[in-house]
């Protein structure tokens, strides 16, 4: 599926000016003291419903649109989408004017509605969001797109009053690109899997022959790097998504880890070994010149660089166990930033730049944990007896990583999961995935 330019915005009425609205989203709390929203059904007339029934297998689509939104804001942890059976206005009605007295009563204190219609072969989709305490309108934007889109138009409206209420961009128009994983552990069947962030619309984009690792995101488009075995020599991989076009970077006699891209997607940075000697280097991929970055007697990897380019992270054994470390691009000024007990490792920059995150073991349990970059304010965010590899949603608020259970005395019950926990601590979940999964990235924005 294209996802460029696939979709039309058309602007009625919005409001960025939020001095007059009552509504305030803590999104420093987590689940705390979640906002209650009502999200009603998205209406549409009798011939919408049978068209869009016989195109799309869905029965009702505004129904259907409005369960992706409400699933978006339950998962953020930030909202309460309220149950359905308690609204006292029929989402036709409440679209065009609301009783907010009626949405009040529920305690609602946004509201969402909207309607769907389809005409030469397209499909139309308007909401509006609501503020039930002043009694005002918020927003009101419309999509038009090719039917087949329309989850992805659930979550660009899931951004939008995400965006509106929060201050912040959202984060549920993207995809997740993980490892697949099947059969015992000793003889895993591992595939390059892709999905929407709400765990739908899964792709497998290897067959499984060949051992797959560490696939990353290009900030900037559809494309992925990623490790995988030939014939038992590693190889760096780019692989267009949209195209399906997939072409070697290069070929490394030693052990390759994690290769990532550049901010601006020119460049991939790595670590792989040479003489004996466990390095960073980059790779410009317009020329393929390979340069060298860090040149030191230890084990340097798991690099990533900041938002803006200017400084790279990086775990390393050189002060005699594994830290975490900070150097500029071009691998000069190296500082060491982590100094608590245990072993640091796969630091990743915050989108934001204000933020590390990282994995660490310390008395036989893994923790994911963020820290500023000065190595100050160290939180640890989760435990458990073996996860890692955290990867940020785009704004920031978000991670996700996986985890993996311990086998029985028979060597059975091993799996693999995704969770994904926000910068509060407090709202950890599974991440839904069709099999056992590792190895996460999450894309950009695809509406950006």
């Amino acid at each position: 599926m294209n996802y460029k330019n696939i979709l039309i915005i058309l602007i009625f009425f919005i409001f960025p000016n939020k001095s007059f609205g009552l509504i305030e989203v803590d999104i420093t709390r987590g689940n705390l003291n979640p906002l209650p929203i009502a999200i009603s059904s998205l209406s549409s007339d009798s011939s919408t419903k049978n068209e869009l029934s016989k195109l799309l297998k869905v029965q009702d689509v505004g129904l259907e649109i409005s369960k992706v939104i409400e699933n978006n804001f339950r998962q953020s942890g930030l909202f309460n989408p309220l149950n359905k059976d308690s609204f006292l206005q029929k989402p036709d009605i409440a679209h065009l004017k609301p009783r907010f007295e009626d949405w009040s009563l529920i305690k609602a204190q946004a509201l969402i509605t909207g309607k769907v219609t389809y005409s030469e072969d397209k499909l139309r989709v308007e909401f509006r969001l609501w503020d039930v305490l002043a009694a005002k309108e918020m927003m009101a934007l419309a999509f038009t797109t090719v039917p087949k889109n329309w989850r992805r138009v659930g979550h660009i409206i899931s951004d939008k009053v995400y965006e509106r209420l929060t201050g912040e961009k959202g984060y549920f128009d993207t995809r997740i690109i993980f490892v697949s994983e099947k059969g015992p552990k000793t003889q895993r069947i591992k595939k390059l899997a892709i999905m929407d962030q709400d765990g739908f619309n899964t792709k497998y984009l290897t067959l499984g022959n060949e051992l797959v690792l560490t696939p990353r995101f290009n900030p900037t488009n559809q494309m992925v790097t990623y490790l995988s075995y030939f014939r038992n020599l590693p190889r760096v991989y780019l692989l267009d998504i949209e195209t399906g076009i997939q072409e070697v970077v290069g070929d490394f006699p030693g052990m390759t880890f994690a290769p990532r891209f550049s901010p601006n997607g020119k460049k991939i940075i790595m670590s792989f070994a040479m003489d004996g000697n466990s390095d960073i280097y980059t790779m410009d991929l317009e020329n393929r010149i390979v340069e060298r970055i860090t040149n030191h007697p230890s084990i340097d990897t798991s690099p990533s660089y900041s938002p803006d380019g200017k400084f790279i992270t990086f775990n390393s054994d050189r002060s005699g166990y594994q830290q975490i470390y900070i150097m500029k691009s071009d691998g000069s000024n190296v500082k060491r930033i982590s100094f608590g007990k245990g072993l640091y490792g796969t630091p990743v920059w915050s989108p934001r730049g204000d933020l590390i995150a990282f994995t660490k073991l310390h008395r036989g349990k893994f923790y994911i944990g963020v820290m500023r970059t000065d190595g100050k304010g160290e939180r640890l965010l989760t435990e458990n007896y073996y996860q890692e590899a955290p990867s940020w949603s785009p704004n920031g608020r978000v991670l996700i990583f996986y985890r993996e259970t311990k086998t029985d005395s028979k060597g059975e019950g091993f799996s693999a999961k995704l969770w994904s926990i926000d910068l509060t601590g407090y709202n950890e979940r599974l991440v839904e995935t069709e099999t056992d999964a590792s190895d996460p990235s999450w894309s950009s924005l695809l509406s950006n």
